[in-house]
C-alpha cells in the first residue's frame, strides 16, 4: 500500500470542480512522480467516502467537485454516521472472529500466513472497516490543522478521541486469547495500514 496527500488531491484540481484526468496528472508524490491510475482512481473513492468529492460522469467523462459542509453540524454529523457504520461492522466481525483462528499456519520467519477460510470473510470486514476507520482518523487530523473554525476544531478533536479509543478496546478484543505468532502477524498486518496524518493509504 502506499500513501497518497489528501492535500495533494485537492490541489490537484485548480479549483473547485475538475476532471479525474487532468487531476491524476497534476498529482504526484514526493519524488514528483505521478501514482498509477487506478492507486489514484482508489483514492478519489475514499475522498469522496470521507466527504471530500463529489463524483460526477462516467469513465473518461469522470469529474469531481469539493463539498464544503454548511455548518460544523453537519460535518460532524457526517463524520459521526461514518464512524458509527464502521463501529458497528468491527463488533460485528470481532464477534464472528472471537473463537477463531485467523491463521491455520504461520511459517516460523512470520513471513508467511495461511488464511483460515471460515475466518476470510469476518477478518477481510474488519480489516476493510479497520483500514476506513485509520482513513477517517487521517482525516480529522488533517481538517484539524488546516480549518480556522475553533467550534469545529473542538468537534473534531472529540471525534478523534472517541476513533482512537474504539480502536485501541478493538485491538485488545481482537488480540485476546491468541498466540504469539498470530498476535505478532496480525499487529504487523494492522500496523502496515495506518497512513502518516493528512495521508490516505492506498
Amino acid at each position: 500500500m502506499k500513501d497518497i496527500s489528501i492535500s495533494a488531491i485537492l490541489d490537484s484540481m485548480n479549483g473547485d470542480t475538475a476532471y479525474m484526468t487532468d487531476m491524476w496528472e497534476n498529482c504526484v508524490d514526493k519524488k514528483h512522480k505521478r501514482y498509477t491510475r487506478s492507486k489514484f482512481s482508489d483514492a478519489l473513492n475514499v475522498m469522496e467516502e470521507l466527504g471530500y468529492l463529489k463524483k460526477y460522469g462516467y469513465k473518461s467523462e469522470t469529474s469531481y467537485t469539493k463539498i464544503n459542509f454548511i455548518d460544523t453540524a453537519d460535518q460532524i454529523g457526517f463524520i459521526n454516521n461514518i464512524i458509527f457504520t464502521n463501529e458497528t461492522k468491527i463488533k460485528k466481525a470481532l464477534e464472528q472472529l472471537d473463537s477463531k483462528k485467523i491463521f491455520i499456519d504461520i511459517s516460523k520467519d512470520l513471513n508467511a500466513h495461511k488464511f483460515n477460510k471460515y475466518a476470510l470473510k469476518d477478518y477481510d470486514l474488519f480489516l476493510k472497516s479497520i483500514i476506513s476507520m485509520f482513513g477517517l482518523s487521517s482525516s480529522i487530523l488533517f481538517s484539524i490543522e488546516n480549518n480556522i473554525n475553533s467550534e469545529l476544531k473542538k468537534e473534531l478533536k472529540l471525534c478523534h478521541k472517541q476513533i482512537k479509543e474504539f480502536l485501541d478496546e478493538s485491538n485488545e478484543i481482537l488480540m485476546h486469547y491468541r498466540g504469539s505468532n498470530e498476535r505478532i502477524v496480525l499487529q504487523r498486518i494492522i500496523n502496515n495500514k495506518i497512513p502518516e496524518p493528512g495521508f490516505l493509504k492506498i
